[in-house]
């Protein structure tokens, strides 16, 4: 897909933090963006914001309902009868803890958007973009948590996105199998600290998954600074438009990980594998900050 211009988007999760520069990014590389967002009053702010970049339309989508994403499908392909490049980008995350004081409802809730909900837009978007026979490219947002290795405090988050990059392998060696005209990548937002809205998610969860026991205040992004800080740790913020760039030249390039300092992860994955090699915990807990 190394032409992006004319091309239509469909973005996830695109009123706010990383979902919001890829619709920022799109735009300015001339596709025509369709943003589905749980958030009416965000959705509403970016549309008003990025009417002047490009053709950008949007509706209000849950990710985690099979109804919904149907319906955000139905809206991309009436505006624009096509679909060229589809973001599952929509996530959330739930306090940290040990796994035993973790919550069904955290499972129930961030494995509903983080895992269905790129299920869901694989099998409502992919059939329809097979059939169209034309090129097109499904780009899934993982995380360095869990697809990478896991924080061992984020079980819940770090396995969803676990979750995600095994079926984006997946994906990707089927399509290919298949003979399809289609691609897929792996996108892992990194390069720095991310100040994206997924550190105050709660904002967005349903009353009926709510958390069954009380838990401590979410660390913010700063508190989180603070704590790297005190593990030695100087963590920079990355800027969010730019790796919103870097990720569509992932794209462009077809490449199927699309991370900044990609090389930093094979010293990781090589260390993990070492360990489990020797039976060991793959987790090196020593070079995790504890908040």
């Amino acid at each position: 897909m190394q032409d992006i211009s004319g091309k239509v988007a469909a973005v996830t999760g695109g009123a706010s933090g990383i979902g919001r520069s890829l619709v920022k990014e799109l735009l300015k590389a001339g596709a025509k963006v369709v943003i589905g967002d749980v958030e009416q009053s965000a959705l509403d702010k970016v549309l008003a914001e990025f009417a002047d970049l490009g053709e950008v339309t949007g509706t209000t989508a849950d990710v985690s309902s099979l109804d919904s994403v149907t319906a955000f499908a139905d809206f991309v392909y009436d505006q624009h009868g096509a679909c060229h490049l589809l973001f599952n980008n929509a996530g959330v995350a739930a306090p940290s803890a040990n796994v035993w004081e973790t919550t069904p409802n955290d499972w129930a809730w961030v494995h509903g958007v983080n895992v269905m909900g790129v299920v869901y837009g694989i099998q409502v978007f992919v059939p329809r973009m097979i059939a169209s026979g034309q090129p097109g490219h499904v780009i899934n947002t993982s995380s360095g948590d869990g697809g990478i290795s896991p924080l061992p405090y984020q079980s819940v988050y770090a396995s969803s996105k676990a979750a995600v990059s095994c079926i984006t392998e997946c994906l990707s060696a089927q399509l290919q199998s298949e003979g399809t005209q289609l691609g897929a990548s792996i996108f892992y937002p990194s390069g720095g600290l991310l100040d994206t809205g997924i550190w105050t998610t709660d904002r967005n969860r349903p009353e009926d998954l709510a958390r069954e026991k009380p838990y401590d205040p979410v660390p913010t992004v700063q508190d989180f600074q603070v704590a790297a800080e005190a593990a030695g740790m100087t963590l920079e913020v990355q800027d969010l438009d730019e790796l919103a760039r870097y990720c569509l030249g992932g794209v462009r390039e077809g490449r199927f990980v699309i991370m900044i300092g990609v090389e930093d992860a094979e010293a990781t994955l090589q260390q993990r594998a070492q360990r489990i090699g020797r039976a060991e915990l793959p987790i090196d807990q020593a070079e995790i900050p504890q908040l």
